[in-house]
């Protein structure tokens, strides 16, 4: 991709998923090269919050959220909310996610995608940690669930794909927002406009792969290295430089996520 090596954070990712089982070692020394530091790899059951938590310990720029994704609700009980509780003991476990509500695939019934993601939010302020939030098409539920439930709790809206009006409101609860590769799609002026627009400091980047890529590879897997084209349309659109985004994207982050406590 050429430019400034700079350094960003990709708030994001899976890659604990079989997607990388035969190159992940490249995978991130690509990213290193990209000006990656660090990585968030977000889960989604109890298996890839145990993969996720390993691979953390294995790989010093490597961070781990744990959680159960709204399409395994139909899991969720008090022995996973244990398993949880156990993982989230690790020093490189850095947010309760990715959680929330599905209402596109519906792969679990609805009231217990509403359940599963209050008793995952109450289990994040338990443990004092930030939640990684997932939505889709259930905008009207999450808000009155985050109004509800979010008190005292930070949270991130991870690869945002709503209007200005949802945006507003999110802001308004004091959540992040997180851009991922469909800022840099053609057709994206929506989200475009509001990451052209929202305050510096209220904002992350991430890949969200291996899922999404930017559009100079869209299409094909995408790996943590490309977050660095997610941060350049970003400056692009403010009209400003990439180490700019680079520094205060990862500013942000390194509070909200408490790097700076997890890697000393």
């Amino acid at each position: 991709m050429g430019g400034e090596i700079v350094m960003l954070i990709d708030t994001h990712a899976h890659l604990q998923m079989k997607d990388y089982n035969s190159d992940r070692k490249a995978v991130l020394e690509r990213a290193k090269s990209a000006g990656v530091e660090y990585i968030i790899n977000a889960s989604f059951d109890l298996p890839s919050s145990q993969s996720a938590v390993k691979l953390a310990d294995e790989n010093e720029p490597l961070f781990a959220s744990v959680g159960i994704h709204p399409h395994d609700s139909k899991i969720f009980d008090n022995e996973i909310v244990k398993a949880l509780k156990e993982l989230a003991r690790n020093k490189k476990v850095v947010a309760i996610g990715e959680v929330g509500l599905d209402y596109y695939r519906d792969l679990s019934p609805r009231s217990i995608q509403r359940s599963a993601f209050i008793a995952q939010m109450a289990l994040a302020k338990e443990l004092n940690l930030p939640i990684i939030i997932h939505n889709r098409d259930s905008y009207d539920d999450m808000m009155a669930i985050l109004k509800e439930n979010l008190d005292g709790l930070n949270g991130v809206m991870h690869c945002f794909s709503g209007d200005q009006d949802f945006a507003d409101k999110c802001l308004e609860l004091g959540l992040y927002i997180s851009f991922a590769g469909p800022v840099t799609y053609p057709n994206s002026q929506v989200l475009q406009k509001i990451a052209t627009n929202i305050h510096k400091d209220r904002f992350f980047v991430e890949t969200d792969c291996p899922y999404l890529s930017p559009q100079f590879m869209r299409g094909k897997r995408n790996e943590p290295s490309y977050v660095q084209a997610i941060a350049k349309k970003i400056a692009e659109l403010r009209h400003i430089t990439l180490p700019e985004i680079s520094r205060f994207t990862s500013n942000s982050a390194i509070a909200f996520f408490k790097l700076n406590r997890k890697t000393e």
